[in-house]
């Protein structure tokens, strides 16, 4: 058991959780809370910045982006930390780079700076969080990991309903600095209940990194997720930096998968973890979810501020009913999932997701507040209906030992699957905007209705993937897909 005490695993069928996974959920629910805050709330703070700073918007949306990729970059190296190190002393170690990274952005004094020391934040982020899955996915075997998802995932629904609007009332009277103030209580009261509450691991004597697989892995993460970033600003899909960026990412990922198979080490991800149908399609699907999920982070705060003429801070309180449409739905999606399997599950959720989008693409500058408000509820309720199944199916059948790889696997697809998506909605609407742009604020609403009905073609796309999800619990255990990797794997002597 990964926390302190005596208590027991619990069954698969229970209907309860074992108390010591509800007291691990809480010790690794705060202490991630730093990064997922942190993280909405600078999303507000851009404008702000740049005039403090005294640097164009363009220079200042890299204390996004330098976050974004630095958590894209370092996820690999997280189930590595783990084996060499160990579970604890890897989130502690986490905590503490995330808390110096914190205090070193609230002193910044240029904007070349802050965007540094958001790295820093960023990589410390990108160790946490496959940390947080694979202890909590280990915790009681493969019993009731829809419930276990969703305690862990709460932090993820907090975020978008709290951040933005701390995020605003800080701008509004304090100091920018505060932003990265707010992350030091979590940091500090994330490690006291780690220290203590977390057992310790014994680190692997035979772990060795595979520094080649990283040498091709890390650059190649980089250059996708910076391409893609950049092909969302203001340099264009055109742009030399995002050609080369974009075709040099994909070569390395091909040479990384043929290293990943013939290495006599264990690779920092292991392509094997495809074989199984049901991680496959996991995998798929938090591509697709990202990249829905962030396009609609992109355009939801757009359309109420360019459209609408809302603040920030409005437009964060406007956005608040998908996160409470989330809430309603979190806890019946893992129950669900842990009795009838992710597919059906999934399906509904994408059908609310859907159903919640369609009404934003007939919104214009005077449609109802109160009517997009329920959309955004609805909305809500699908992804919440989504999120959780879809990472219980990733571990399903998997044997511990291959759990921090799936970690480290599927946080990588959510943060390829992320920047796509809002690079991607970016150039749509950019394209949109300046093609109606003689129309004034109708062609505006105009370029957003059209961006909305991509989003909802995606979602629509996603449901395909999901029929390749286990449609009942007992397909998703280890004698179905997953036995025939451990069989393919068997004459290598294992």
């Amino acid at each position: 058991m990964i926390v302190d005490g005596t208590a027991g695993r619990s069954a698969a069928g229970s209907e309860r959780l074992d108390p010591a996974v509800i007291k691990l959920a809480a010790i690794l629910v705060t202490g991630v809370m730093g990064v997922v805050f942190d993280t909405t709330i600078v999303n507000v703070a851009i404008g702000t910045l740049s005039r403090e700073m005294h640097a164009p918007v363009a220079d200042t949306q890299w204390v996004v982006s330098g976050f974004v990729l630095a958590l894209g970059v370092v996820v690999p190296v997280s189930g590595w930390a783990m084996k060499r190190f160990g579970a604890k002393q890897t989130w502690l170690f986490s905590l503490a780079l995330f808390l110096a990274g914190s205090l070193l952005c609230s002193c910044a004094q240029t904007i070349a700076e802050l965007v540094a020391f958001r790295v820093i934040q960023g990589a410390a982020g990108g160790l946490m969080l496959p940390v947080m899955s694979t202890l909590m996915a280990s915790a009681a075997g493969q019993g009731n990991l829809g419930r276990r998802m969703a305690l862990v995932s709460l932090p993820a629904v907090l975020g978008p309903i709290l951040g933005p609007v701390v995020g605003g009332l800080i701008l509004s009277h304090l100091d920018w600095r505060w932003i990265f103030w707010v992350n030091v209580p979590f940091c500090l009261a994330g490690m006291l209940l780690a220290g203590r509450g977390l057992a310790p691991t014994a680190p692997g004597k035979g772990a060795r990194l595979d520094v080649t697989g990283l040498a091709l892995l890390c650059p190649a993460l980089a250059a996708v997720i910076y391409g893609l970033s950049e092909a969302g600003s203001q340099a264009g899909p055109g742009a030399v930096t995002v050609i080369v960026s974009l075709s040099a990412g994909p070569v390395l990922l091909a040479v990384y998968v043929l290293h990943a198979l013939r290495t006599s080490r264990t690779p920092v991800i292991d392509v094997r973890l495809f074989a199984s149908r049901s991680f496959t399609a996991s995998a798929a699907l938090l591509f697709l979810s990202g990249l829905v999920l962030y396009g609609a982070m992109l355009l939801l705060p757009l359309y109420y501020e360019q459209v609408r003429g809302s603040s920030p801070l409005a437009a964060g309180l406007l956005l608040a009913p998908q996160g409470l449409g989330v809430l309603l739905t979190r806890g019946q999606a893992g129950k669900l999932t842990d009795r009838i399997g992710a597919r059906s599950v999934v399906l509904a959720g994408l059908a609310l997701t859907l159903a919640g989008t369609l009404p934003y693409t007939q919104a214009g500058p005077r449609t109802s507040e109160a009517f997009l408000a329920i959309a955004l509820v609805v909305r809500g309720a699908g992804l919440g209906g989504v999120t959780i199944p879809i990472m219980a199916a990733a571990y399903r059948g998997l044997p511990p030992a291959r759990m921090p790889h799936a970690s480290s696997a599927t946080r990588i697809v959510q943060q390829v699957g992320g920047s796509f998506g809002a690079a991607v909605f970016a150039m749509i609407v950019q394209a949109q905007l300046a093609a109606q742009a003689a129309r004034g604020l109708a062609g505006q609403a105009v370029a957003f209705d059209h961006a909305f009905w991509w989003s909802a073609g995606l979602t629509g796309a996603a449901a395909a993937a999901a029929l390749l999800l286990p449609g009942t619990t007992r397909s998703a255990r280890p004698d179905g897909d997953d036995r025939d990797v451990r069989e393919r794997e068997a004459p290598r002597g294992r």
